[in-house]
């Protein structure tokens, strides 16, 4: 009985040892892989790490390098962000750490630094620093840095710090810092900074800072600074600091100052006005400003100084110093009394 004994712990000890040896052999095994007719170059079938030609893996894990064609099943285990893969890279979401070439994903295509470029997801493309190419993404288009080339996207296009190029996002478009080229977005585009190029939102556009080239925002468009070219707002434009150029809005548009010529349904309005200003409402210069040019509305209202042309159902100036007024009440408060308001026209006297 004791020798049986012994015999059935042994055998249950030689059973567990086996066991133990299979675990701890499985990991290597799976992380062979078979290449012909070498191990860096020709075909590879499984996680071959540095490889050149045609090879096919289910994910990618610790890759070094892959040149060449590289199919992969699924989207690349975290400790796969070194890998440089170069070629094209075919899959339900292939990526590595540095991307170039050609990348086609069924659901997305991404990159933990850069992706450079063809690059095709159905749901997304991404990267974790800067995107550069010709980029499609069904649902959204981005990169934690740079976007720059051609993206275009159902839902979105965004960069965390500069978008440059021709970027569609079907609902919005914009960078959290610059963005140079061409810009639209179904709903708003827009930057935190800076924005160069031809910018559309489908209900606004707008910067953090300055704006130069065409905006066009479907409710309106404006900047925090200086807004210099063309600029249509459906309600309204406007600028923090200053806009240079033309203004066509519904509602108002306005800025401390403004050069150039304002169109508007409204209103136009600021404190250093030059140009030529036409609104259904009403022209207003602030307390202490200055028009100088020509303003035509149905009121005029220039709280300071007037050197130009004003024409309109009412105008009203504190101060005219050379020009005249042409409506059908014209009121110039500084001037003598008696002439401080007349009819068809008025000047300073």
């Amino acid at each position: 009985m004791k020798r049986a004994h012994r015999r059935t712990i042994c055998s249950r000890t030689g059973l567990a040892a086996l066991i133990l040896a299979g675990v701890w052999t499985v990991p290597p095994l799976l992380a062979q892989s078979l290449d012909i007719p070498s191990k860096d170059w020709g075909l590879s079938f499984g996680n071959s790490k540095s490889f050149t030609g045609l090879r096919f893996n289910f994910r990618d894990s610790r890759v070094q390098r892959v040149t060449g064609v590289n199919v992969t099943l699924w989207r690349p285990r975290k400790d796969n962000k070194p890998a440089v893969i170069t070629g094209l890279s075919l899959g339900l979401a292939p990526g590595g750490g540095r991307v170039r070439g050609v990348q086609l994903g069924l659901l997305g295509a991404g990159a933990d630094s850069t992706m450079i470029g063809l690059n095709v997801g159905g749901l997304g493309v991404g990267a974790g620093d800067d995107l550069v190419g010709i980029n499609i993404g069904g649902l959204g288009v981005g990169a934690g840095e740079s976007v720059k080339g051609i993206s275009l996207s159902l839902a979105g296009v965004g960069a965390g710090e500069d978008l440059a190029g021709i970027a569609v996002g079907g609902l919005g478009a914009g960078a959290g810092e610059n963005v140079t080229g061409i810009c639209i977005g179904g709903l708003g585009a827009g930057a935190g900074e800076t924005f160069k190029g031809i910018g559309i939102g489908g209900l606004g556009i707008g910067a953090g800072q300055d704006i130069t080239g065409l905006v066009v925002g479907g409710l309106g468009a404006g900047c925090g600074g200086k807004l210099t070219g063309i600029a249509i707002g459906g309600l309204g434009v406007g600028a923090g600091e200053r806009i240079e150029g033309l203004i066509v809005c519904g509602l108002g548009g306005g800025a401390p100052v403004i050069r150039g010529l304002g169109l508007a349904v409204g209103a136009v309005g600021g404190e250093d006005l030059r140009g030529v200003f036409l609104a259904g409402g009403m022209v207003h210069i602030i307390k202490g400003g200055r028009l100088s040019g020509l303003a035509a509305s149905s009121f005029n209202y220039v709280r300071g100084t007037l050197n130009g042309l004003s024409v309109g159902i009412v105008n009203y100036a504190r101060t005219i110093e050379k020009g005249i007024q042409l409506g059908i009440v014209n009121i110039v408060r500084d001037n003598p009394k008696g002439l401080r308001v007349l009819p068809v026209f008025n000047a300073g006297f």
